[in-house]
């Protein structure tokens, strides 16, 4: 949910705090996805995640951000569409460990809806430490520092006063705001060019790196799934977007004890 906002001045790098997070010796492979922004009109996409969850032979999945389209407050997951994920979500999660970090979308999700479906929240950003391995896991968003408007409307509404004042609000009256910053975020986008596709900035996700001994990132946010190195010694590895019901776009990246691999989403 981007809004328009005044064009700040630049602000100093906001130092990172890192929640860390290591796997169990015996797990054989973590799924990382991001990006399905479920929503009503996406139920193939919905579809697929669920078969995935299911079936995937990894021990656990990591939802890195905007899982859902939007999000209202937790509140919402007893009506429709939301309801139907998180009953889905919850039968998935009795099976497989399910963990969720909010994007720009959803970052309304909240400890109610995590312990509702059985999820484990992380923090964005977080340390995964697996196999020897150290890798950053972040949304994306807060390292696109080149959109500035957007960063100053993440500030405003990641702020406690702001959220507070939003959740008071009726649900109608939450999802007509949402939609009109929707709306105003896509005629952004028509004048501004394709923000989505603003990339994180490379000397700001290399200096988190750096702080915590990580020598690999992953990340989701700007939909240009691939690997490669943002510096000597330091990779990333982007998530791609799922797009089932207007596209044809779903793909898992894979972390195991050999490196990082990308695959299908599982079929039953």
């Amino acid at each position: 949910m981007h809004g328009t906002v005044p064009t700040p001045a630049k602000v100093a790098p906001v130092q990172p705090v890192f929640y860390e997070f290591t796997t169990p010796a015996h797990w054989r492979g973590v799924d990382f996805i991001s990006d399905l922004h479920l929503s009503s009109e996406m139920p193939r996409t919905r579809d697929a995640l669920m078969t995935h969850l299911e079936h995937t032979p990894a021990d656990a999945v990591v939802l890195l951000g905007d899982l859902f389209e939007v999000w209202i407050g937790d509140d919402s997951a007893d009506l429709g569409f939301e309801a139907e994920c998180s009953e889905m979500l919850a039968e998935c999660a009795s099976r497989r460990q399910i963990l969720v970090m909010v994007g720009n979308r959803d970052f309304l999700l909240g400890t109610e809806w995590l312990a509702m479906v059985g999820a484990q929240g992380l923090p964005d950003p977080t340390l995964l430490v697996a196999w020897d391995q150290r890798v950053l896991l972040t949304h994306g968003d807060a390292l696109c520092l080149s959109d500035e408007p957007y960063q100053a409307f993440r500030r405003e509404v990641r702020s406690p006063r702001w959220q507070q004042q939003f959740l008071s609000r009726p649900l109608y009256e939450r999802r007509a705001l949402a939609r009109e910053m929707r709306n105003a975020s896509q005629e952004r986008q028509r004048f501004d060019g394709d923000l989505v596709h603003t990339d994180v900035d490379i000397a700001e996700s290399v200096r988190w790196m750096h702080l915590h001994g990580a020598m690999e990132m992953v990340h989701g946010h700007t939909h240009r799934p691939g690997s490669d190195s943002l510096a000597p010694g330091y990779r990333r590895h982007v998530l791609s977007d799922w797009d089932l019901d207007q596209g044809d776009r779903a793909e898992v990246l894979r972390l195991t004890r050999d490196g990082f691999s990308r695959h299908a989403p599982a079929s039953a």
